[in-house]
């Protein structure tokens, strides 16, 4: 759906990387997208031909091995990686943005250097470790603890809900290192092979079915101090730095699966016929398109003002908790109207448009319940 509306939140080397992520999503995953989904996993491989295409860390320094774009070009891998048709593919290759940047903006240089170039390259599946059993958002609440014995720390506890949490090959893990709800918690890095960690059972979901999903078990796993991110008590102020990022991209997820969803059901409509003439030419299928598209940029619009106010270093907290609940109500609208336009094609599971709308039911829920951010909204206003 082209516009004019966004062209001053992107240049010339947006517009070359869209290009970029397009031609990727449209060889190397759109040809096996089905596949995938039916399948539950997407080919480890893949993390190394997204690095060496470009596409799989392009917002993340050169230093560490990113592709030192903006916060932009990760909007557009985000949107055009989409296209592919898997929404579990680019969940699971997207997994190392949510468990990298407390190592990035709280670990040392050698942290960086050793934990973050193996990701950056598609070498090692990174993946984040906060919810647990019992707790969902509640983050204050988190049970699993680390001791502190002597050079190391003994993690015991649980999390789930884990994505690439079966195969990750490090976890970036929030742990409980004092009583305190908010500066007793610390984030550590897990390594697969250390004893006393295990994954318990991967885990069935209602959409997103090419990305793995965990829980994992820490029965007084070794951890040495060295694989301590930041001084004790830093772990939650990281966190809520994290969320932001998190939940701008799945805004961003939001109106692109919104988007796959309108082109499938726009093209379908011109080609679809019922009572001698092609379905598009009916009003109410005219106007159902019309405010698809409508709802479309409007997610758009407030998921690119909140963007560039992160990339302008301003707080930006209640602008993306209002353009993740925004992005996850166009997306359900729009999704369950492109159902509808297919009909009983749109009920079936070989239509794009079915797996289009179980995957958007998560948004509302991922990286933050709709009711959360609705409070986060609530006190940027003062009430």
């Amino acid at each position: 759906m082209k516009t004019a509306l966004f062209d001053g939140y992107f240049d010339d080397s947006h517009d070359a990387f869209r290009d970029v992520c397009r031609r990727f999503a449209r060889e190397q995953i759109a040809p096996h997208a089905t596949e995938w989904e039916e399948a539950g996993a997407f080919p480890r491989e893949l993390y190394a031909l997204a690095a060496k295409a470009g596409v799989l860390a392009p917002n993340w320094p050169e230093a560490y091995g990113g592709g030192g774009g903006d916060v932009f070009h990760g909007i557009v891998a985000g949107e055009e990686l989409q296209r592919g048709g898997s929404t579990g593919t680019v969940v699971g290759l997207g997994s190392l943005g949510i468990a990298l940047p407390p190592i990035l903006n709280l670990g040392t240089d050698a942290q960086r250097q050793r934990f973050m170039p193996p990701v950056l390259a598609g070498e090692q599946i990174a993946a984040l470790a906060i919810t647990e059993p019992g707790t969902g958002s509640d983050v204050a609440g988190v049970r699993t603890r680390a001791v502190r014995d002597g050079d190391d720390y003994l993690i015991s506890g649980a999390k789930t809900f884990i994505t690439s949490g079966v195969r990750a090959d490090l976890l970036t893990v929030l742990a409980r290192t004092s009583d305190d709800p908010h500066q007793g918690l610390t984030f550590f890095v897990v390594e697969r092979d250390m004893p006393g960690f295990s994954v318990s059972r991967a885990l069935k979901k209602t959409g997103w079915w090419a990305s793995d999903t965990a829980e994992l078990a820490f029965d007084e796993v070794r951890v040495p101090v060295a694989n301590r991110i930041g001084p004790e008590g830093s772990g939650f102020l990281a966190l809520m730095q994290n969320f932001e990022a998190e939940r701008l991209m799945l805004a961003v997820n939001g109106h692109a699966l919104a988007e796959c969803a309108f082109d499938e059901a726009l093209a379908y409509a011109k080609q679809r016929e019922a009572f001698g003439r092609t379905i598009s030419r009916f009003q109410a299928i005219r106007h159902k398109l019309a405010d698809m598209a409508t709802q479309i940029n409007s997610s758009k619009a407030l998921t690119y003002a909140s963007a560039a106010r992160m990339q302008a270093g301003k707080p930006a907290m209640i602008e993306v908790a209002q353009a993740k609940n925004h992005a996850a109500a166009v997306a359900r609208d729009v999704c369950w109207e492109a159902v509808q336009i297919f009909g009983g094609m749109g009920y079936m599971r070989e239509s794009p448009v079915e797996r289009l709308a179980r995957d958007a039911r998560l948004l509302p829920i991922g990286g933050g319940t709709n009711e959360i951010m609705r409070e986060i909204i609530a006190k940027g206003l003062g009430v």
